[in-house]
């Protein structure tokens, strides 16, 4: 298991790159997390839902209810405009600290 401090701070790139690829809604995107990892990371529902607040109140995502389904209208997000170019600077912001890390990490395995 991955120690949870570790990823928070990555929590907004991660649930931005889901939101890209299609619109989610809450659990959906809990359960993807714990699917790509294998159960390695789970997300707290608490955490998400701070998560969504942060980023719509930056405009970064918006929501939107879909049809009714199971008793309720489900709450889906949408990345913005805004949403994908903070995105694209996550990812290269993350692509050197990736590699700043491995010059210390390499080899140790």
């Amino acid at each position: 298991m991955v120690r949870s401090d570790i990823i928070r701070g990555h929590l907004d790139s991660i649930i931005l790159r889901l939101i890209l690829e299609k619109d989610r809604y809450g659990y959906e995107i809990s359960q993807e997390i714990s699917l790509r990892t294998n159960n390695r990371f789970q997300i707290k529902e608490a955490t998400l839902y701070a998560v969504f607040q942060r980023l719509e109140k930056r405009e970064l995502i918006e929501a939107y209810y879909g049809d009714i389904s199971h008793g309720g209208k489900r709450k889906y997000y949408r990345i913005t405009t805004l949403g994908k170019a903070y995105l694209k600077e996550l990812v290269s912001e993350w692509t050197e600290v990736k590699e700043i890390i491995n010059l210390f990490m390499e080899g140790l395995e």
